[in-house]
């Protein structure tokens, strides 16, 4: 999927599905709602960056590391963007590279440092021991609680649909997560799931996550502070405490940035009633191949699109009760 659409979707099933399970904790995550979304979201993609500029506009435009060659505000010209922080220029690749294997744990690492990726059957063990730290080290308030469960959420969800983790079986298209499936899973999981089964109002749903603020344990989660801790005592490779700053810089960026990137991205999403058709953005339906809107609700139905999701919503909610297991303080919050 798009990464916003997709991630938010299951953090949003996540909880429905730990609602049956641990309802303290589910309650714990509504109250502190759009931070777990953040979490769920920012709490791993740390390339939410401008890729490029308009050079007629000066608009900052794309998504860091995916390419674009022309505006689309002018169609014409750009040029590459980048961050200055203490006086040295970073590209969105850069900043990728170096960081997104951090916030991803168990997959994603540059090649230089793949060494330090945590094996799946130690995923619940880490989050345990960074929520653990959470709690102990850093100030009181729930919403970092929160943040956390929806970091783990992401990590489940990316290692998934991106066969990471094998496990999903549905063939989309063209296969699980491509180029082409990715604007019938974000159309179809918007309005079908979202909206007409869900009643979520995606555009509320997403400012208030763009509008979390930074959670200082999310630097604790990526290793990028002085180690301490039950996470440095068992994890006590990979800290990177001369990056902290850089790191805390990047995550003021990427909230930044959302925030202009999705006025851009949620016209997008809205569909067009042509008598009794509904009809989707053009660039969506030709990413997708050339596919209408009802022809990419009927793919996604053959496909089991939806049962994807529940599947993806059970091991996310797996790997937290897993979580709250090992850390008994979070059945008391």
């Amino acid at each position: 999927m798009s990464g916003i659409v997709g991630h938010s979707m299951y953090a949003v099933l996540a909880e429905r599905e730990l609602r049956g399970r641990v309802p303290r904790v589910a309650d714990l995550l509504k109250r502190q709602w759009a931070s777990f979304l953040c979490g769920a979201y920012l709490g791993c993609d740390i390339q939410t960056l401008p890729e490029a500029i308009c050079v007629q506009t000066g608009e900052e435009i794309g998504f860091g590391t995916v390419p674009i060659s022309k505006s689309p505000i002018t169609g014409g010209e750009v040029k590459p963007w980048t961050m200055t922080y203490d006086g040295r220029e970073y590209r969105p690749r850069e900043i990728h590279e170096r960081f997104y294997g951090r916030a991803h744990v168990v997959f994603g690492w540059s090649v230089a440092d793949r060494q330090h990726t945590v094996p799946w059957d130690h995923l619940s063990d880490f989050a345990a021991m960074t929520m653990q730290d959470a709690i102990d080290l850093y100030p009181s308030g729930e919403s970092k609680v929160a943040y956390l469960f929806g970091w783990l959420v992401h990590i489940v969800g990316d290692s998934m649909i991106k066969s990471v983790r094998p496990g999903l079986k549905m063939k989309l298209l063209d296969g699980l997560y491509t180029a082409r499936n990715r604007p019938v899973q974000d159309l179809v999981t918007w309005h079908e799931i979202g909206v007409n089964e869900l009643g979520l109002d995606w555009s509320k749903l997403l400012r208030d996550l763009a509008n979390s603020p930074v959670e200082p344990v999310q630097l604790h989660a990526m290793r990028v502070t002085r180690p301490r801790g039950m996470l440095a005592a068992n994890f006590s490779n990979a800290w990177s405490p001369s990056d902290e700053a850089l790191m805390t810089f990047v995550l003021k960026e990427n909230r930044r940035y959302l925030k202009k990137y999705l006025e851009r991205l949620l016209p997008d999403y809205k569909l067009t009633q042509v008598g009794n058709e509904w009809h989707c953005d053009a660039e969506m339906s030709r990413q997708s191949g050339g596919l209408s809107y009802s022809e990419m609700v009927a793919a996604a139905r053959e496909a089991g699109l939806r049962d994807t999701l529940n599947q993806i919503a059970a091991e996310a909610a797996n790997q937290c009760e897993q979580v709250i297991q090992r850390v008994p303080r979070l059945f008391r919050m």
